[in-house]
């Protein structure tokens, strides 16, 4: 794999487990052990990330923007809360704050 697969899979782990916080704040106390196993994993991937070359600013901008703006939209469609214009705007400007720093690292 290369270090931007571990990436994905680091971002996917990370949405996974907030969401499961999400849940387990609900009352489902089942679901902190796969809080506990997403942010588990989540440092491992974004680990094997860094360890194929993807530079610390890049790796871990793009994990933590891209995490937020998902775990927003995900949130609204299976907890019911709120995704607003602004909210949208602000996701939006994640996206582009992303594409920025990949932008910036490839000079």
């Amino acid at each position: 794999m290369s270090g931007w697969a571990f990436l994905v899979v680091a971002i996917g782990s990370e949405v996974a487990g907030t969401l499961a916080l999400r849940a387990a704040a609900g009352g489902k106390n089942l679901w902190y052990i796969a809080v506990a196993v997403g942010y588990l994993l989540s440092f491992v991937f974004l680990s094997l990330t860094l360890s194929h070359g993807v530079g610390l600013g890049v790796a871990y901008g793009i994990w933590a923007a891209t995490g937020v703006a998902l775990t927003a939209v995900a949130s609204r469609y299976l907890f019911g809360e709120a995704l607003t214009k602004v909210m949208g705007v602000g996701i939006g400007l994640v996206v582009a704050g992303v594409l920025l720093i990949e932008i910036g690292a490839g000079h």
